[in-house]
């Protein structure tokens, strides 16, 4: 969960997902005090109009299917959706902070909400001698959970891999190029920040960099 003011009343947003599945599941909502609310996002057409195009009107988090109640070391709540309802206990173990100088408690690992049919992607992100960023994106088979592939990024001047997007989550971003899937990583700085392109190479099973 990230906690900003994102517009629209928006205060959290997050990512979560089944193991069993491994696809990132969207999530926004509203902190009050200690208790969160928080919706998921159920299609492409909702993510569309929540985090890309935005609310003119405050969201309405009444109905969310998350409810939390936030301490130092955790949270633990419902989720709840129809006539099912199951509790929600959640151990917090990691942290990254990156306001004023900056700060990361734990192995920071955020699961993008970009991604394939057959893949998601994770940062790892560090703090480290030029600040914080993402020094490597980990390629997660979404059958059976493991890590296919890890990217390096070597940015040791100026460390701005996955800290461009507002939203932690979309510093990794999936579009379509003649029908096969291309991954955009995300960059801060040059003005609107720059991108690097990566395409599945179905020869090595590996991604590798859009020339």
């Amino acid at each position: 969960m990230q906690t900003y003011d994102f517009g629209s009343g928006i205060t959290v947003e997050g990512s979560y997902f089944y193991d069993s599945r491994q696809s990132p599941i969207a999530l926004y909502g509203k902190i009050s005090g200690g208790r969160i609310a928080l919706c998921e996002i159920s299609d492409e057409k909702e993510f569309q109009r929540i985090f890309v195009i935005g609310s003119k009107t405050p969201v309405d988090t009444t109905g969310c299917a998350l409810t939390l109640d936030v301490t130092d070391s955790g949270a633990a709540g419902n989720w709840s959706k129809g006539t099912e309802t199951y509790p929600v206990s959640l151990k917090r173990i990691a942290g990254l902070d990156d306001t004023g100088e900056g700060k990361i408690d734990g192995a920071v690992e955020i699961p993008f909400w970009a991604q394939t049919a057959t893949d998601r992607f994770a940062g790892v992100y560090k703090n480290t001698s030029a600040g914080i960023c993402m020094t490597k994106m980990q390629v997660i088979k979404k059958l059976g959970g493991k890590v296919a592939q890890e990217v390096i990024f070597r940015d040791d001047d100026v460390c701005s891999a996955g800290m461009l997007m507002t939203p932690i989550y979309m510093n990794v971003e999936k579009w379509i190029e003649h029908g096969k899937d291309v991954i955009s990583v995300n960059f801060r700085g040059g003005g609107a920040g720059t991108t690097i392109d990566y395409v599945f190479d179905p020869t090595t099973k590996k991604y590798r960099q859009k020339k």
